[in-house]
């Protein structure tokens, strides 16, 4: 997949809520399983305060999910992975320095059983694949419930692109970046955007305010 080709792939799912149209467990503790609402998909999505450097190309958004979504959110055979999913949710930004794009996307079901049976059907089916075919595996630390995540290149030049997948609860989370210059994002720079989100998450999980961000 070339650079620009990716790039059109992680920004359709943002602008399209615009305009309307397995990885290893760890212990949940006494975290609840709550299904989230519309307003709190969003607000697990960092945006501009939580984003420091960085530059929103398309704010939080927040959907209940349909068939248009669906194809979006699950673009594999007969959406499969979006059994029991009530909300899409997406933001992304852009850094002018490195030249770097990021996604944040989540899906909200309305369990845990939902959540966690959607796991790998998405991560083996479609967005373990969004890094490239050479893309390896690197670690993303403890956050959330399930975790994975991989580097590569997504472009014919070698252009840096990276995925990574959590399980909140009942929520799936992704961060998606990538890069025109082969320097613009590295693993260190993908995990902390990643746990910025998952941390958003678990925040909002617990019934607070999210208040993660780059940097804490």
């Amino acid at each position: 997949m070339t650079m620009r080709n990716y790039r059109w792939c992680v920004a359709t799912a943002a602008a399209l809520l615009l305009t309307g149209c397995g990885g290893a467990e760890s212990d949940t503790g006494n975290a609840k399983a709550v299904a989230l609402t519309k307003d709190q998909v969003r607000e697990t999505l960092p945006d501009g305060e939580a984003m420091g450097g960085w530059k929103e190309s398309a704010r939080p958004t927040a959907v209940e999910m349909d068939k248009l979504y669906r194809s979006q959110a699950c673009p594999i055979k007969d959406n499969a992975g979006c059994e029991n999913s009530r909300f899409y949710g997406a933001s992304t930004f852009r850094h002018d320095d490195t030249a770097a794009t990021a996604t944040f996307l989540v899906v909200a079901y309305d369990s845990e059983q939902a959540a966690r049976e959607a796991y790998d059907v998405l991560w083996d089916g479609y967005y373990g694949k969004r890094a490239g075919q050479r893309a390896k595996t690197f670690e993303l630390g403890p956050i959330g419930d399930e975790r994975d995540a991989r580097f590569g290149s997504s472009g014919f030049r070698g252009e840096p692109g990276a995925v990574t997948q959590t399980r909140v609860g009942t929520t799936l989370l992704w961060t998606l970046a990538a890069s025109a210059d082969k320097g613009g994002i590295d693993e260190d720079g993908v995990r902390d955007l990643a746990t910025v989100l998952a941390e958003r998450a678990e925040q909002v999980r617990n019934g607070d305010a999210p208040t993660a961000a780059l940097g804490d």
